[in-house]
């Protein structure tokens, strides 16, 4: 009877001792996670809900009162830029809350009149008159207007960019006849700073009145920035449609009058791109001993704009091909800011059968887009059914192995 008694008396004693070890464990993990700090880089307010980062270890404050924004202020750095990430699902959508929020005034009571009358670029009657003459074939040709305000704060040294709505936006979707409108925003020419807002569904008129405010921007500097809006409507079975861009340049707006509140047509993307794709020059050598080729990728010139900055961020990517199957890739470091690249990097690829009849190479010039996907600035593509210059230097390899032939060739549309 004692040895039951003894084992009962210990197990007893262990299950207490476990319980305690995990409760402890959990609490010094609790611990932890609340001390970390998240990597703000701006801040960011929604609908006009204040989303303060001062105090990093509490929770989130929404319409805070002047005083304890007054409270707050010592304890934001004046140099540092930062972000606030919000709680978004796949969409880019904010989930719905009941909470009932504090609406800044300035925003809620903009209406549309407002814009008419504050905005800088006033619009005249006789100008309203004849955009509402325009007929249907003019119409279809707009791509809508995009209502935003900019304010610098000298006391936080802070920018701040309201994204009001957008009107008159084209349909994408044909079946339902209208979008999801997404916006884009990008401060221009180091792309640093790219933000977005949600999607809003099914709508051609959206109402975003959402707030980025960046810190730690000089004032001084802000004449040297643009601004960059990129219109899109979400696609969730392929890529997002790009409905256009709106450009801004700060040096042509004064800011320090306070808060502007501005519009601006959408206009078509990459309007101001040249109509060539620029050019590249590679130089292949084909080794039938070793049954390899060798590929160097040389120079690229005259590549058009991949964005409003002006200047793009090429790299190369190299695909082979063996009976219209990819079997290899390879890519060049990323050159930054030039229209005119040099690379001068060398790939070897072994081809898996005898002779070239059946491989064909695809050079893919892309720009380098941190935080988004990499536009393609051009395509060129070598082998036996290759058209033009690609189709010619194909030949001259296949006729002169272990010979490194170089040609320049046009990049087609990618």
């Amino acid at each position: 009877d004692e040895i039951p008694t003894v084992v009962g008396i210990f197990s007893a004693f262990g299950l207490v001792f476990s319980v305690s070890l995990f409760a402890w464990i959990c609490c010094q993990r609790k611990s932890s996670k609340s001390n970390k700090t998240p990597p703000y880089k701006f801040v960011h307010v929604l609908k006009g809900v204040d989303i303060y980062p001062e105090n990093l270890n509490s929770k989130k404050k929404f319409g805070a009162d002047d005083k304890s924004e007054a409270k707050n202020k010592s304890a934001m750095p004046k140099n540092s830029l930062h972000l606030d990430l919000e709680k978004r699902d796949l969409n880019g959508n904010f989930p719905k809350t009941t909470t009932k929020m504090q609406s800044s005034p300035d925003l809620e009571n903009s209406s549309p009149k407002h814009f008419a009358e504050r905005k800088k670029d006033s619009v005249s009657p006789d100008s309203l008159k004849s955009i509402a003459s325009l007929s249907s074939e003019d119409k279809q040709d707009k791509l809508g207007t995009l209502f935003f305000s900019l304010e610098y704060n000298f006391e936080k040294k802070a920018f701040v960019v309201n994204i009001k709505e957008a009107r008159g936006l084209p349909a994408m979707d044909e079946q339902s006849m209208t979008s999801d409108p997404y916006i884009k925003m990008t401060i221009l020419p180091e792309k640093k700073h790219k933000v977005k807002t949600r999607v809003l569904r099914k709508t051609l008129d959206p109402a975003f009145d959402e707030t980025f405010t960046f810190y730690g921007i000089p004032y001084s500097q802000i004449q040297d920035l643009t601004l960059h809006f990129m219109v899109l409507s979400f696609d969730r079975f392929s890529r997002d449609d790009v409905i256009g861009e709106v450009l801004i340049p700060l040096a042509e707006i004064e800011l320090s009058e306070g808060r502007l509140l501005m519009d601006r047509e959408i206009i078509k993307r990459n309007v101001r791109k040249s109509s060539g794709r620029g050019e590249l020059l590679v130089s292949l050598c084909y080794q039938s001993t070793t049954n390899t080729l060798t590929v160097v990728v040389l120079k690229a010139r005259h590549l058009p704009k991949s964005d409003v900055s002006g200047l793009s961020d090429p790299y190369v990517k190299v695909n082979l091909y063996h009976a219209k199957k990819r079997i290899s890739k390879k890519k060049t470091h990323v050159k930054k800011c030039t229209p005119n690249a040099v690379f001068n990097e060398l790939f070897v690829f072994d081809i898996p059968c005898e002779g070239l009849d059946d491989i064909s190479i695809e050079f893919l010039v892309l720009d380098s887009d941190r935080g988004s996907r990499n536009e393609v600035i051009g395509r060129l593509t070598l082998g036996s059914s290759a058209e033009g210059t690609g189709g010619e230097h194909w030949k001259e390899i296949c006729e002169y192995p272990r010979r490194q032939i170089a040609k320049w060739h046009m990049l087609c549309d990618g």
